[in-house]
């Protein structure tokens, strides 16, 4: 029976992990972003972790996957669902040089 049990929760354990496998993480330090652009399919999730001492206010420049997260203070994260396909152009609101490309495919 410990047996069935364990094997149960290493099994649980493995689709969790699989879940966040899919949410790529973005790193906002020195006012930069952490990667020029990246690839997500439609639906994923992209977190926007503010590891800097200042902050930012991460927002798409592009229609079509709009949003704005408002003043993200330092040690927050928080997670942008892309919906449609296609290039969307990420800044900083406060931090002009910030900008990356994040490339929604179908």
């Amino acid at each position: 029976m410990r047996t069935i049990a364990l094997f149960t929760c290493v099994i649980v354990a493995g689709f969790s992990v699989g879940a966040f496998a899919a949410t790529e993480m973005i790193h906002q330090q020195g006012r930069a972003f952490s990667v020029e652009s990246i690839s997500v399919k439609k639906g994923e999730a992209v977190t926007f972790l503010n590891d800097d001492t200042v902050p930012h206010n991460i927002m798409s420049a592009s229609k079509g996957n709009e949003f704005n997260l408002g003043s993200q203070a330092p040690g927050t994260s928080t997670d942008v669902t892309f919906k449609e396909a296609g290039d969307v152009q990420v800044i900083c609101a406060i931090h002009p040089r910030m900008k990356m490309m994040v490339k929604v495919t179908d």
